[in-house]
């Protein structure tokens, strides 16, 4: 029988703006950019959620509901240092760790009780450990399968520790709203609502087979969900096995819609940019990019080109990118929103042949390794394409950023596929 823990920051973002600014401690904070910008909230304090806001929802809409909110545009530059520092406590714990985004993580405990005793005991270890190299707050849940660990640190917050002993997993799912379970989002809750599926105990009452019927694949998966077993999505593979990304993409919603086209073109360039580093901290290359591109009527395209070679080069990608664009802007239409998508992994792509390509190719290669140095060690913006520059935007405060611990193939990872996209909207 296994023992997993599912470790999960408490309100990262602004606990470590709080380490920054105590001022902030106590109060409504609201993290992900200024109230009257179009971003979204990427975290809330506590405080501020009890007034309705949330992550992933408006600025606009957090500053209605909580006008009095501390509004901060955030630091990913922090939260990725102490993301860091809590993997490298992690890593010291326990051989087997896989960061599941910048503030969690999944510990296989199997086998410690030698080491650090009864995991009751382990856990508060592992909690001392964390604060004393971070001075930030954790929640911890344990159980015999990742995904009731991961529902159990949730139901312990903030800065709790529960355990789940084995063989009461279903009853302590079973009161519990069909919502907790990870992987049921707001379209499948109406659809087990409008069955009568309101717990998990209820759809625990199901039978396997009408849930498959009803839902495919996702159904069996919920099946097991509901009876406490790692199934379906992330819980099928290993802990520590990184599968890598199916797709990389990065967005950028403007504040003022535009038709300049030197500033398209600019945040077009910093995107490809950013879906660049991501590519190569992951070890792989796309052979297909695609443009997606919304007006100020929201009206949307997608255009997607498949290259004679694929590449993890920024300005291959900008360069294939801008073609796109310009072949399928309307001319002198506000643009309201950008995005850069790769996909289609290859390990490399062939040599061209032509005169000169392949030499400029390679002095590419050697440039963003040194541009990635950089940004590695000084931050992410520290080096950009001069295209770009005029594109800058603040980076979006996110959970799965560039440089997480524990990813890509610096970490160790096995195959790289199967992973849900990894889609990262930016806003100015």
């Amino acid at each position: 029988m296994r023992t997993y823990f599912h470790l999960d920051m408490d309100a990262f973002f602004v606990s470590v703006e709080e380490l920054y600014d105590p001022t902030l401690k106590g109060k409504p904070v609201v993290v992900g950019g200024q109230a009257d910008q179009r971003g979204v909230v990427s975290a809330a304090s506590y405080a501020a959620r009890e007034f309705g806001v949330h992550s992933a929802m408006p600025l606009r809409t957090a500053y209605q509901r909580c006008p009095q909110a501390i509004f901060v545009d955030g630091h990913p530059e922090r939260y990725r240092e102490y993301s860091h520092r809590v993997y490298e406590v992690l890593q010291g714990f326990s051989p087997v760790v896989s960061m599941a985004s910048i503030d969690e993580a999944y510990l296989d405990l199997t086998g410690t009780e030698r080491l650090y005793g009864p995991p009751l005991r382990a856990a508060h270890l592992l909690h001392e450990r964390i604060k004393e190299a971070t001075n930030l707050n954790c929640s911890i849940g344990i159980a015999t399968s990742r995904l009731v660990a991961k529902i159990t640190s949730d139901q312990a917050k903030p800065n709790g520790i529960m355990w789940i002993l084995p063989g009461q997993e279903a009853a302590f799912l079973a009161p519990l709203d069909v919502r907790k379970v990870p992987g049921v989002g707001k379209v499948t809750e109406q659809n087990l609502h409008a069955l009568g599926i309101r717990k998990v105990g209820d759809l625990a009452r199901f039978d396997d087979g009408f849930l498959e019927k009803r839902f495919g694949k996702w159904g069996l998966a919920l099946a097991g969900k509901a009876r406490g077993q790692d199934a379906g999505g992330w819980f099928d593979t290993e802990i520590g096995v990184d599968e890598g990304p199916k797709s990389i993409s990065h967005e950028h919603t403007f504040n003022e819609d535009t038709a300049e086209v030197e500033r398209i073109e600019s945040t077009l360039a910093r995107l490809s940019e950013m879906v660049g580093r991501r590519l190569r901290e992951h070890g792989l290359q796309a052979r297909t990019l695609q443009l997606k591109l919304r007006y100020t009527d929201f009206s949307t395209i997608t255009r997607a080109h498949s290259l004679g070679r694929a590449t993890d080069l920024d300005t291959e990608i900008f360069e294939e990118i801008r073609g796109l664009f310009h072949r399928n802007w309307k001319r002198g239409a506000t643009v309201r929103l950008l995005g850069v998508h790769a996909a289609g992994w290859e390990e490399g792509g062939e040599q061209m042949d032509l005169l000169g390509v392949e030499e400029r190719h390679e002095k590419w290669k050697q440039t963003m390794a040194a541009a990635d140095r950089m940004r590695d060690k000084f931050g992410e913006g520290a080096v950009s394409l001069g295209t770009s520059l005029r594109g800058k935007f603040r980076e979006r405060t996110h959970e799965n950023p560039a440089s997480l611990p524990g990813k890509g193939p610096a970490a160790g990872g096995g195959k790289k596929a199967n992973r849900p996209q990894m889609n990262t909207d930016q806003h100015g």
